[in-house]
C-alpha cells in the first residue's frame, strides 16, 4: 500500500520545500531531461510508480535521510525499486550549467564538510568524523546557489579545495568573494589581514571588513539551508554521488526561493 503520494498535494511541501504548482512544473522538469524513460532501459519493464511520485520519492529521500527498507514502503516499493529510483533521477534533478550572466555579477563562495560514509574518499575532519570539503557559490544578489564544486577530502583547506574541486572553472570570469581561509587565490577577494607587528588596522579597512562579513554572510545561511536535507549531514551514499546530489537540492532551494 502505498502512504505518500503527490497526488496529495499536502505532501510536496513538506518533503520537497515546494509549493504544488512549483512541483508540477519540477516534474516537467525532469520528463524533459529524460525521466519518464523505461526503468534500466530494459523493453517493457516500466516503473511501478508515476513520474510525480518517482520525484517524491527522491525529495523525501533527501529530506530524511530515511534507508531504502523503510523510504521504499511509504512509497507501495521495494528497497531494490527505491535504490533504482533514486539512482536514475537523482541526476535529472540536478542544477543546469549557467550559460549567461552579467560580467558584475559577484559570486559568494564557502566550503562546508559534509559527514560522509564513503571512506575511499572521506577522511577524519576537524568535525571529528569522516567527511568530504563540498564547495559552494551563490550569487550575492539573489543568494541563489549558481555552482557546486567536486567533493573533495574533508580534510584539506578551502583554499586548494577551491582548485581542485573545479568551482574556480565555473565561476571563472566573475568576481568572486570568501572568507581568510581562501589566502592565495588572487581571483578572490578576502578581507584584510592584520598587521604583522600586531597594530590595528586603520578604521577604512576595518570597516571594509565588516561591510564584507555582512554580504559574505548569505552564503554561510545558503548552507544551512541547504543542510536542512538531512542526507548531507549524514551522507551514507557513494561519494561519487554528492555531487549530483548537492546540485539537486541546490536546484529545489532556488525554486522555493524565486517562489
Amino acid at each position: 500500500m502505498q502512504v505518500i503520494s503527490s497526488a496529495r498535494p499536502e505532501w510536496i511541501f513538506p518533503f520537497t520545500g515546494l509549493q504544488p504548482a512549483q512541483f508540477r512544473r519540477l516534474v516537467r522538469l525532469v520528463a524533459e531531461r529524460g525521466g519518464d524513460a523505461i526503468a534500466d532501459g530494459r523493453p517493457g519493464r516500466q516503473w511501478a510508480l508515476d513520474l510525480p511520485d518517482r520525484v517524491l520519492l527522491v525529495a523525501a529521500y533527501w529530506r530524511t535521510n530515511l534507508t531504502m527498507r523503510q523510504i521504499g514502503p511509504l512509497f507501495g516499493v521495494s528497497h531494490s525499486a527505491a535504490h533504482r529510483v533514486i539512482d536514475t533521477l537523482g541526476p535529472l534533478l540536478a542544477l543546469a550549467p549557467v550559460r549567461r550572466r552579467p560580467v558584475d555579477q559577484i559570486a559568494i563562495v564557502d566550503g562546508t564538510l559534509i559527514p560522509t560514509r564513503d571512506h575511499r574518499l572521506a577522511v577524519p575532519s576537524k568535525n571529528y568524523r569522516y567527511s568530504t570539503n563540498l564547495q559552494v557559490a551563490i550569487d550575492a544578489s539573489t543568494r541563489l546557489v549558481i555552482a557546486v564544486g567536486d567533493p573533495q577530502p574533508g580534510n584539506r583547506n578551502d583554499t586548494i579545495v577551491y582548485r581542485t574541486s573545479g568551482i574556480d572553472q565555473k565561476l571563472n570570469g566573475r568576481p568572486v568573494m570568501a572568507d581568510g581561509g581562501y589566502r592565495g587565490n588572487p581571483g578572490v577577494i578576502i578581507p584584510y589581514r592584520r598587521n604583522r607587528d600586531g597594530s590595528p588596522l586603520p578604521d577604512w579597512k576595518q570597516e571594509l571588513n565588516a561591510q564584507h562579513r555582512t554580504v559574505r554572510a548569505q552564503v554561510e545561511h545558503a548552507l544551512a539551508r541547504l543542510k536542512c536535507w538531512k542526507i548531507l549531514r549524514d551522507y551514507r551514499r557513494a561519494a561519487s554521488t554528492l555531487t549530483d546530489t548537492a546540485s539537486a537540492i541546490a536546484h529545489l532551494h532556488n525554486i522555493a526561493l524565486v517562489g
